[in-house]
């Protein structure tokens, strides 16, 4: 079985990704109008000891699309399918033969957002791709046959409807033209199992959700239906059940109170018989072990890392034999149970740039041809193919070329004590190597999710302009065990969560990367509301704030959570607080109620479509403020969604975003001209003229 999208619903709640929205600000609320900016005089000089080039990097090099990306092999390996820009500059699926580039052809034809995934089915020669419409996150399952000439080939939508979600897409080679998927098309709050004949576009429902079902995963071997995941809503705890064949009944397997965390991986192969968990039952971090599947006994703990969670594991197809399994802590890191693959990453590490990180992107069913990606922090990514024979690596390409011209920063990992002596994992970026600068402390959304090391277009803007940029796992970040996970429960806004945010900033003071008055608190989703909550519960910690689509009233945006997010909302008040019982803690948690303690400038981007954080919350926080007289700017792009994937929009914010961090840190900014295609709104001028 391979799952080419995981189930939705176990999405980061308040997770943004930076691939799809950078800030910017040429708006205040004094009748200023939209102009063309002039050549930027900097009030920053670049020193030798400068990390980033002198020349300004340009926006649309930084944030525009990459000239190609996702190169993924078809499973015969005769065909090389990957994502690039059309004529229009909107990302659509582009296919070549897998050694012949000059063979390259467009073969899908988006015209709005762009394609931002790309899939094979098993025949070797239909893509399966998901978009939903403006950032709805309504995402359909589109097929196209690749086979059909350019000016014939049609995309078929196999999950059609108004409001219709599609989750859980599986595909198996041992059933070359079934998808298994699920969708919300008679249930809007719950995802059932539909099997599709992806040439005819035929649906058949194969297992319905009973209404407890959060996730759903089948046996290789049959391709049916044989997991359940299950979400109590009296309790939060998950439960694992299981069925011996698509016939029998269900049966639990093993449950996970709440506080405890795991999952199914696979199901071996012994006539199901064991399977493949990770869990954090009996320890602090998550486990990879095997698993009896009559008795839900622990049978063998199979790996382990004392400080952070089993992330990955990679399995044999067909045996299903534990090939490699992989931590990260601060940097990845490998443990191989086969020693043939080990002396392949051997053999990849020596071919690749030094201090690259390597991964495996996409292989052939026979395994012969891999696609590989070399990352590092101070470049962009690089892909090759790798000849497991040969063990020799060719060029694809450069996702984007035009920085290689350029000096980047590089991203050391840090460790960071908080307040109570818990060691934070962060990621810090300078702008110089040896003098102070004023500091971007970019906060990463979900809040249950994580930042990396690697290449960050962000912090490397934030360089180039003169800004260092600090990121950290605070508690409540996932990957580094139970405990650090739920020290985050109940810490919203005023207690450690944002604690561990200040502490942070006061690290660097301490280090001398920065110096106090010259701190700007930046972040998306959950990061936009722990900008509101840094600028309204600490206000002489930062001298400005940027908030992407984050919430400011914590009870109006669970309110208006979409319906098949129901079953998260009971957990999702344990992991916050019960704000739907407790007014005052809402009031409290909540920066809306705190908007007459803000000092420092604000600037919010928001995407009128977004499900997750719905316009209201930057429509309230931003007309209070105006209302107060506190200094505030507010962007809404009414095509976009919980982030910005059009590349005019985002270059657009960035712009403004610059212009605001240049006024307020006194870095660098390129000159900024609204891009042609950008759909950039402002609520709060409209507001004041009809005042």
């Amino acid at each position: 079985m391979r799952v080419l999208v995981a189930l939705l619903i176990f999405a980061r709640v308040l997770s943004f990704s930076p691939l799809f929205t950078k800030p910017s600000s040429l708006f205040s609320l004094t009748g200023m109008t939209e102009t063309k900016t002039s050549a930027v005089t900097s009030s920053i000089k670049l020193h030798a000891s400068s990390t980033s080039s002198d020349e300004l990097i340009p926006r649309e090099i930084l944030f525009g699309n990459p000239e190609k990306t996702s190169p993924t092999l078809s499973p015969d390996g005769k065909h090389l399918a990957f994502l690039a820009p059309s004529e229009e500059g909107i990302l659509n699926v582009f296919v070549r033969d897998t050694y012949d580039a000059s063979t390259s052809r467009q073969i899908t034809n988006d015209t709005s957002r762009g394609i931002r995934s790309v899939s094979w089915a098993q025949d070797s020669q239909t893509i399966v791709y998901m978009q939903d419409f403006e950032g709805d996150e309504n995402f359909h399952l589109w097929a196209i046959d690749i086979l059909q000439g350019d000016a014939d080939a049609v995309a078929r939508d196999l999950t059609p409807g108004e409001n219709v979600k599609v989750s859980s897409v599986m595909t198996n080679k041992r059933f070359p033209d079934e998808i298994m998927l699920g969708t919300n098309q008679r249930d809007p709050a719950k995802f059932d199992m539909y099997r599709c004949n992806y040439k005819t576009g035929e649906l058949t429902l194969d297992t319905e959700n009973p209404g407890d079902v959060v996730g759903w995963g089948s046996e290789d071997e049959s391709f049916e239906i044989r997991e359940a995941v299950v979400r109590n809503q009296g309790d939060s705890s998950n439960t694992i059940r299981v069925r011996d064949s698509k016939d029998s009944e269900w049966r639990d397997l093993v449950t996970f109170p709440y506080g405890e965390e795991g999952n199914l991986v696979e199901f071996c192969n012994d006539g199901f018989k064991t399977c493949y968990m990770l869990s954090t039952v009996g320890r602090e971090t998550k486990a990879l072990i095997k698993v009896d599947l009559k008795t839900g006994e622990t049978l063998e703990e199979i790996s382990s890392n004392d400080n952070c969670d089993c992330r990955g594991v990679m399995l044999d197809e067909d045996t299903k034999k534990i090939r490699m399994v992989s931590y990260n802590y601060a940097r990845t890191e490998r443990i191989f149970f086969d020693k043939e693959l080990e002396e392949h990453y051997e053999a990849l590490k020596a071919e690749g740039p030094a201090g690259s990180e390597v991964g495996i992107s996409s292989r052939t069913r026979d395994e012969k041809l891999w696609v590989v990606v070399y990352s590092c922090s101070d470049g962009p990514s690089e892909y090759r193919l790798y000849d497991t024979e040969t063990k020799k690596t060719s060029p694809l390409f450069v996702t984007k070329p035009e920085l290689l011209k350029y000096k980047l920063a590089p991203m050391e990992d840090v460790r960071i004590s908080a307040r109570d002596g818990l060691e934070l994992v962060g990621y810090l970026t300078r702008a110089d190597s040896e003098k102070k600068t004023p500091l971007i402390l970019l906060v990463h959304g979900g809040p249950w999710a994580r930042d990396f090391w690697g290449f960050s277009a962000q912090a490397q803007w934030f360089a180039n302009r003169g800004y260092a940029t600090l990121q950290v796992n605070f508690r409540g970040s996932t990957g580094y065990g139970k405990s650090h996970l739920h020290k985050g429960d109940g810490e919203w806004g005023v207690g450690s969560m944002q604690h561990d945010l200040s502490d942070a900033v006061q690290w660097a003071i301490d280090q001398g990367i920065t110096d106090s008055d010259k701190i700007c608190i930046y972040g998306g989703s959950y990061g936009g509301y722990a900008c509101l909550a840094g600028l309204a519960f600490t206000p002489d910690l930062y001298c400005c704030g940027v908030d992407i689509v984050g919430p400011s009233n914590v009870k109006t945006l669970l309110d208006s959570i979409p319906a098949y997010w129901g079953p998260l909302r009971n957990q999702m008040l344990l992991k916050i607080g019960d704000v739907d019982k407790d007014e005052e803690f809402n009031k409290k948690i909540s920066p809306l109620f705190h908007v007459d303690n803000i000092k420092a400038p604000l600037l919010i981007g928001q995407g009128a479509n977004d499900p997750r954080v719905k316009q209201a919350e930057a429509d309230q926080i931003a007309m209070s403020m105006q209302k107060k007289g506190i200094p505030v700017e507010y962007v809404l792009y009414p095509d976009e969604g919980h982030g910005f994937a059009r590349p005019d929009n985002r270059i657009d914010f960035n712009g403004r975003v610059e212009l605001f961090l240049k006024e307020h840190l006194g870095g660098r900014a390129e000159p900024f001209e609204k891009p042609e295609g950008s759909t950039a709104q402002f609520p709060l001028i409209e507001n004041e003229a009809i005042v």
